[in-house]
């Protein structure tokens, strides 16, 4: 029996060690994300769409920056989804939608959102659909709301220098995994495998899933700009860069 099926802290940890192996500046993202929403939020608690959330990484640092936030985490994944739902509590709603669908947002709780949130996601979404995503998503902001999406989007006019950060990053990543210090992708799915209560859920998960996700789709950083305003949002921009990684915001 997994000692860490009745705590969704230390599975919280589990996961944002391996994802920092991916991502040392996660936490910058984060930052970024969460200073643009109080930029732009009223008097009245924000009302945040997680999307793509996973186990409620940003949905839980949401909360600790706004704890009367109203609170809305989107995601397919059943085990993360679970994840999520046992760190989260009832200070979330938990929606259970396909992003790759057109009709996933009659699903939400709201029909207006202050601000939609999301970081290393949207990559396994082809061209088009995320095209698309964009314009569904500027429907679900009220206006004056923001949308922003962190993730790799590589500078298009530093080819060699990219190239390199992301060889520097994968030496380090590798030293990592060679030490301990951290579980990789693979090995963090094999260990969620193994526990009692989410193993069921992985096997779901390998259902919905059974290739894997889609090829990583990673557009240098103009293409999501052009897509944004193609979309029609008001004002787009890059709102944080970090090596090869960068977010990304629409303002409606």
């Amino acid at each position: 029996m997994s000692p860490y099926v009745t705590d969704p802290a230390a599975w919280q940890e589990s996961w944002d060690r391996q994802q920092e192996a991916y991502l040392p500046d996660r936490e910058h993202r984060f930052e970024a994300m969460l200073d643009a929403v109080d930029a732009v939020r009223d008097t009245a608690p924000p009302r945040l769409l997680d999307l793509a959330g996973g186990t409620g990484t940003i949905s839980l640092r949401a909360l600790r920056r706004f704890p009367d936030a109203e609170v809305t985490l989107v995601d397919l994944d059943p085990a993360l989804l679970a994840l999520a739902a046992a760190s989260l509590g009832d200070r979330a709603t938990i929606v259970t939608a396909d992003l790759g669908q057109p009709g996933w947002s009659a699903a939400l709780p709201h029909r207006r959102y202050d601000a939609v949130l999301t970081a290393t996601a949207l990559h396994w979404l082809p061209a088009e659909r995320l095209a698309a995503l964009y314009a569904e998503l500027r429907d679900v902001l009220r206006s004056g709301g923001l949308l922003v999406n962190a993730d790799h989007m590589p500078e298009d006019t530093l080819p060699e220098l990219t190239e390199r950060l992301l060889a520097r990053a994968q030496e380090r990543r590798a030293a990592r995994y060679a030490a301990g210090a951290a579980l990789s992708w693979s090995q963090w799915w094999d260990q969620a495998a193994q526990d009692p209560v989410l193993n069921p859920l992985v096997q779901q998960r390998h259902a919905i899933y059974p290739s894997g996700h889609s090829p990583e789709w990673t557009p240098p950083v103009t293409w999501h700009l052009g897509a944004l305003s193609d979309a029609g949002f008001a004002e787009v921009g890059t709102l944080w860069r970090g090596g090869a990684d960068a977010a990304v915001v629409g303002v409606r």
